[in-house]
């Protein structure tokens, strides 16, 4: 969460997706999701309200145009959300805003290690605005990100870059009130953590279901930008569905949402709203440099995560343990001189590599076999291979068919649950 973007340079030499997913451990804050990406927050911005322009009553002229050609007709004015109401906005926010909490977090860095930050971070990493509290006698990162509290209880739902591997965590409500936070679990996977505030009868969000987002829909983000509480601005669902490598960060196992409301620096871990004021999402990043493009983590998979974390304080991510790359024409001309037998398919997912002892090895798959089929549904793009594994529970069994040699061979793989260490 930067005032300013943070750029670490990632070179990719060849397309491999990885399922393997090496959410590989940092002990930086977040340093797992910066890659090509700034951590967020969301600024002040209006959205002027929408009136219905009145119709004039018909006169002798609307008459003669009655007789005109059908291209003159009238075109159907466009109506307002399914709300309504011109001030949805304004509802929506009156309804969730109790609800959305700053989070103040810091931890301690030794010097070798707050010297190793400083290379790779010479910016404020938490976007608070500032210049970073780093005093030579007291090696302390301080940041402030977003959440919103789930229950009523003191669940608060925000991003794991947020809250993970800090030494102290404060949560402050709307109405000023300071607790400290306790830390149930972190996803670096999915970039879920979850926080408990031992206090009761506190406001909470709406659940909305992700699932019906359609391109077009109205989507209101709320955040903590600069410290500045409560921040609205207001955009549309731009797409759903936009894959951890289409976002750059192919770590994540994450169907993004895609936004233009703004989505600014200190804004991770603020809910993500439709018109009607239901959580839809949990705003996450944006792409250095783009204007109007902010991802959200959708409010389905969020919860699905946080019921994990509050259960036990862990998430489990369904695992096959293969190395892949969409078939090309250009993949197959770089690849067929270095394999003993020259791949046969024009399409599918070619296996580059194996884990050892992973699930693809134990089912029988090979490096160099072409995936063509998961469960009979035509897989062409590595994406959707990772997109059917993510969406997984550990242990189903996926009936996969490969292209091996030119032969079609299908194999039952139970999937397993992602190593720690990846």
């Amino acid at each position: 969460m930067s005032g300013t973007t943070e750029k670490v340079f990632w070179k990719q030499p060849i397309i491999y997706l990885v399922l393997l997913l090496t959410g590989a451990g940092g002990a930086l804050l977040g340093e797992r999701w910066i890659e090509n990406q700034t951590l967020l927050s969301s600024e002040d911005s209006t959205q002027e309200a929408i009136t219905q322009v009145p119709i004039p009553p018909k006169t002798e002229k609307d008459a003669d145009q009655a007789s005109s050609p059908s291209w003159f007709a009238q075109k159907p004015s466009i109506p307002l959300p399914k709300t309504a109401n011109a001030n949805f906005i304004v509802s929506a926010v009156e309804q969730v805003g109790p609800a959305v909490v700053r989070i103040n977090a810091s931890r301690r860095i030794g010097r070798r290690g707050l010297d190793r930050f400083d290379e790779q971070f010479p910016e404020d990493f938490f976007g608070f605005g500032g210049p970073r509290d780093l005093p030579d006698e007291s090696p302390t990162e301080q940041g402030t990100g977003s959440g919103f509290i789930i229950s009523s209880e003191g669940h608060i739902l925000t991003n794991s870059h947020v809250v993970e591997d800090t030494d102290t965590v404060q949560v402050v409500l709307k109405d000023g009130r300071l607790f400290e936070g306790r830390v149930l679990g972190t996803d670096s996977v999915t970039d879920v953590a979850v926080i408990k505030i031992d206090a009761n009868n506190l406001p909470s969000v709406r659940i909305g279901d992700s699932e019906q987002l359609a391109p077009g829909e109205w989507a209101i983000a709320i955040g903590n930008p600069l410290g500045l509480d409560n921040s609205v601005t207001v955009g549309i669902i731009s797409a759903t569905g936009r894959s951890s490598s289409d976002v750059g960060v192919p770590d994540k196992r994450i169907g993004f949402i895609q936004t233009d409301a703004a989505i600014n620096p200190g804004n991770s871990g603020g809910p993500l709203l439709n018109a009607e004021g239901e959580v839809v999402g949990m705003n996450t990043a944006i792409i250095s440099g783009a204007q109007g493009l902010g991802f959200a983590i959708p409010i389905n998979k969020a919860q699905q995560i946080a019921q994990q974390l509050i259960a036990t304080g862990r998430a489990e991510h369904a695992y096959l343990g293969i190395e892949m790359v969409t078939l090309s024409n250009e993949v197959k001309r770089r690849l067929n001189p270095e394999l003993t037998s020259p791949i046969a398919s024009d399409e599918g997912v070619l296996i580059v590599n194996i884990v050892p002892g992973s699930p693809a090895e134990q089912s029988g798959l090979q490096p160099g076999d072409v995936i063509q089929k998961i469960d009979s549904k035509l897989v062409r793009k590595s994406e959707a291979v990772q997109q059917i594994v993510q969406n997984q529970t550990v242990g189903s069994s996926l009936q996969v068919e490969v292209n091996r040699n030119g032969q079609n061979v299908t194999l039952d793989v139970m999937t397993g649950n992602l190593p720690p260490e990846f």
